[in-house]
């Protein structure tokens, strides 16, 4: 039997379903950041084992199905971080020089055309960090071990996991599997989906991972948190993304600056993506509602990235604008919470830095991306912040409020230079340097912080 893929969208799919046969795509797959979308299958083919080790990458169990294999990897990724001040300065947190570390082994058991089992396991470190967090360091620990079935039938493919999974949506604003810092998100989850040439049906019941690195293997099911979503997507206009879900969120001792309790948020998301003519576009929004103890939640955000690339020109330059708000808690004590909760985002979305959280804010970011050469690529950007309300306090990542600045000061926050150059040595090794200045606003300065310089230089090998 042959597996359907689904669509095959430039963008979605390549975060959410597996890869291709070699019935369908006779080429070796790519490296992929999530490690279980790659499809290894294709080396059956003995005319692409063409690198060193290709035979722990296609394993054969089973001379009479060629779809009963096991496939080996391994990703290692360094970055070198040096911090100003983390946060500002507010927390008192100097200059910071250190390295991060990601190893991570999987195996991928194909047990026929149907089912398969994925597991992956890492050691994430933090060497000479001055100030250690549940996103830095998880010692030898089991990040995915998941059971996965696909079918396809005359009306679509049906695909079905349960297990330790990760899953990502869109420009992964709001749900991520949090590749920016040093620990990646995962979740115990179930997870169903049909597909048909154009429209896709997800449902997720889910648990955050809770991170611990007390001893090995101690991560586990963070019960204070829960995480379910129906969404459905189509294709319009040709190959343009349109999706909707709505989701609901859970958590018990949330606190925010004006509430404490039990927080339960329900989500509504919709986001329209596509590219034509040199344009390309992604607009999302987002309303939340809910209750955080005995009061009521009000929030709400919406971001989009913008842009147009000249072909002909050399270089390909594409010129950029990235604008983003979402809502803060107008007045203390009024019964109501508008702080917007960005749940698991990206720590890439504004900047490595970790200087601006998602909550509370207004952010414009105008860009120039170049391509000097096919394997380079080279941004440059100025971000300009302001608070949406000056009730509420400046967030930095994913959502921490700086101490001193609600109710307090004006909506101006500061701004930043951003340049990151991104570079493809083989398939196999890439590199990045990213560097970032931020110029804080009185409010920051007023509240004890200060300017703040960030550089992060990465090597990242996938096998």
């Amino acid at each position: 039997m042959k597996r359907r893929t689904g669509w095959g969208l430039a963008v979605l799919w390549p975060l959410l379903a597996g890869g291709v046969h070699a019935d369908e795509q006779a080429t070796r797959p790519a490296i992929k950041a999530n490690r279980w979308q790659e499809d290894w299958s294709v080396l059956q083919n003995p005319a692409l084992r063409t690198q060193p080790l290709d035979n722990l990458k296609y394993i054969p169990l089973s001379g009479a199905n060629p779809f009963t294999y096991l496939s080996l990897g391994a990703t290692l990724r360094e970055r070198f971080e040096m911090n100003d001040a983390s946060g500002f300065g507010v927390r008192d947190v100097k200059r910071d020089r250190y390295l991060i570390q990601r190893f991570q082994v999987h195996a991928d058991l194909h047990l026929n055309e149907n089912w398969r089992v994925f597991t992956q396991l890492e050691d994430v470190r933090a060497y000479d960090k001055t100030t250690i967090g549940g996103a830095d360091q998880n010692r030898v620990d089991l990040r995915l071990a998941f059971a996965e079935y696909v079918n396809a039938f005359s009306s679509g493919t049906l695909k079905a996991r349960v297990g330790r999974q990760d899953f990502a949506f869109d420009l992964q604003r709001f749900i991520s599997s949090r590749d920016g810092p040093n620990v990646r998100q995962s979740f115990d989850a179930l997870w169903a989906d049909w597909e048909t040439s154009n429209w896709r049906f997800i449902g997720i019941a889910s648990q955050p991972v809770q991170y611990q690195d007390g001893r090995h293997f101690d991560d586990k099911s963070n019960s204070d948190a829960r995480f379910h979503m129906v969404r459905v997507e189509r294709l319009v206009g040709g190959k343009n993304e349109l999706s909707a879900y709505y989701g609901v969120y859970e958590r018990s001792a949330a606190h925010y600056l004006d509430a404490d309790g039990d927080e339960t948020r329900h989500l509504f998301d919709a986001r329209l993506g596509g590219a034509a003519m040199g344009f390309d576009w992604d607009v999302e929004a987002m309303l939340q509602s809910g209750s955080v103890g005995n009061k009521d939640i009000r929030a709400w955000a919406g971001g989009s990235r913008t842009g147009y690339t000249f072909d002909s020109l050399a270089w390909k330059p594409r010129l950029g604008l990235q604008l983003d708000i979402a809502s803060g808690d107008r007045k203390t004590g009024d019964g109501t919470v508008g702080t917007f909760n960005p749940l698991f985002p990206n720590g890439y979305y504004f900047s490595l830095a970790g200087y601006t959280g998602y909550s509370n804010l207004i952010h414009v970011k105008p860009s120039i991306t170049v391509k000097p050469i096919d394997k380079l690529s080279v941004q440059t950007a100025i971000g300009l912040l302001w608070r949406q309300t000056t009730s509420d306090a400046v967030y930095t990542q994913p959502n921490l409020p700086v101490a001193g600045t609600a109710g307090r000061g004006d909506r101006w926050t500061g701004a930043y230079a951003q340049l990151r150059t991104d570079y493809m040595f083989t398939p196999n090794l890439t590199g990045a340097v990213e560097a970032v200045h931020y110029d804080v606003g009185q409010t920051l300065r007023d509240a004890g912080g200060d300017d703040s310089n960030y550089l992060g230089v990465e090597l990242k090998f996938s096998w």
